[in-house]
């Protein structure tokens, strides 16, 4: 397959066949899976998963490389290619039966925190997802607290998911080669029952609002929704960084945000 990399689209296209296998193997992916991956590029992992499953859903944006997906795909089963926006994309209407979506995908790196957080709106729709992303964006998703880079990312993911790091990939891996590392990460939406969270929109608003001047404390951050005496009463100290607390504490400031609107 002959197509030039396009930086606007953030294309380094996976090539090594070692590093192939093994991420197929992370996903162990099984005939009746419903696979859905973003971004297949030159189809070097398309391919592999397609001869697994049989039948895949695929999502490229890029119309130039569209068919040619389609066409390297041919021969090894049947692929549903849809040529749209990854970040505009309506994942649920994929669902079209009872099996939950496998998410995979190569993500470009500057858009891998937009299309993570898209999808937190399908979780409900998903099984798991594996994603190749720069490694120091993966290192923040599995950050924990207290950790310098634990921040909006960590929260929002952790909420929601299981966040676990796989493996790490070299920039030789790709064609063309990146300046970073890459790492693979598997996420599993977490029960709905274990997530606890009653108004996602308030929630991802006071983790903005925490994080967004993560230097000043609890109590200057959500002054605009929440008392220091509110704060105190949950037993977090409003004193505190938002970098200090975890996943659990924030909902907890979320649920009394709820009863304050």
């Amino acid at each position: 397959m002959t197509h030039r990399p396009r930086k606007r689209f953030g294309q380094n296209f996976l090539h090594d066949p070692i590093v192939i296998r093994k991420i197929v193997q992370a996903i162990a992916p099984r005939p009746g899976d419903h696979l859905v991956e973003i971004g297949p590029g030159q189809a070097a992992l398309t391919i592999p998963l397609l001869q697994a499953v049989g039948e895949m859903d695929a999502i490229e944006i890029d119309r130039d490389l569209a068919p040619l997906v389609q066409e390297a795909c041919a021969p090894h089963g049947v692929l549903h290619l849809h040529n749209a926006d990854a970040l505009r994309f309506d994942f649920h209407q994929l669902r079209t039966d009872q099996r939950p979506l496998r998410v995979v995908g190569n993500l470009p790196y500057n858009i891998s925190t937009p299309i993570l957080f898209h999808l937190l709106d399908y979780r409900h729709d998903i099984q798991d997802m594996h994603f190749m992303l720069q490694k120091e964006v993966v290192e923040r998703m599995a950050a924990g607290p207290g950790n310098k880079i634990y921040g909006r990312l960590s929260v929002m993911l952790q909420a929601y998911c299981r966040v676990e790091r796989l493996f790490d990939i070299g920039p030789g891996a790709f064609k063309p080669a990146p300046r970073v590392d890459s790492s693979i990460v598997r996420l599993t939406p977490l029960p709905e029952e274990a997530v606890g969270i009653d108004d996602p929109r308030m929630f991802a608003d006071l983790v903005r609002r925490a994080f967004s001047q993560r230097r000043k404390t609890l109590r200057n951050t959500l002054k605009d929704v929440l008392s220091g005496g509110q704060i105190e009463a949950l037993g977090i100290d409003p004193g505190a960084r938002p970098e200090t607390l975890d996943v659990s504490q924030f909902k907890r400031l979320a649920s009394l945000t709820i009863i304050n609107f």
